[in-house]
């Protein structure tokens, strides 16, 4: 058996964590001019581009439980930023006219997100391991 560090070293687990919260912070300081928190914002993006989307719909788009997403879309209709519509068990997702507004500035704070990582990364290899990332995150979730 090899010292802490290597074995932490060579564990998916740890080193995925550790890349969360890595790249959460360099998130989170970006998207602080949009007001939201990354994954508000991200949730926003997703109903801007799928008007009516329903919770369900968009829980499988983020890859989030069911129960943040209402958490999630319950505190932006409060910001009124998202307009909530039930018809029978049907729930629609459409953005307000603020929640529109702030597209713009969320845009901006993922682009320099992208160029701030990319910068340590470089582009075509940080978006060469997002792509991997991804790949893998599938196959684990499939997996199941």
């Amino acid at each position: 058996m090899g010292d802490s560090r290597t074995i932490l070293q060579n564990c998916l687990f740890f080193t995925a964590s550790s890349l969360a919260r890595a790249i959460s912070r360099m998130a989170e300081e970006e998207f602080r001019i949009t007001g939201l928190s990354p994954s508000h914002a991200f949730l926003l993006m997703t109903v801007n581009d799928n008007p009516g989307i329903g919770p369900k719909e968009l829980s499988n788009h983020l890859q989030l439980a069911p129960s943040t997403v209402t958490r999630f879309v319950d505190r932006l209709v409060y910001k009124e930023l998202i307009v909530r519509k039930s018809e029978g068990r049907e729930t629609s997702l459409t953005l307000t006219p603020e929640g529109k507004k702030l597209q713009k500035q969320i845009m901006q704070a993922w682009k320099s997100l992208h160029d701030r990582y990319s910068e340590v990364l470089g582009r075509t290899e940080g978006d060469e391991f997002t792509r991997l990332v991804d790949k893998v995150s599938q196959q684990l979730q499939d997996s199941k």
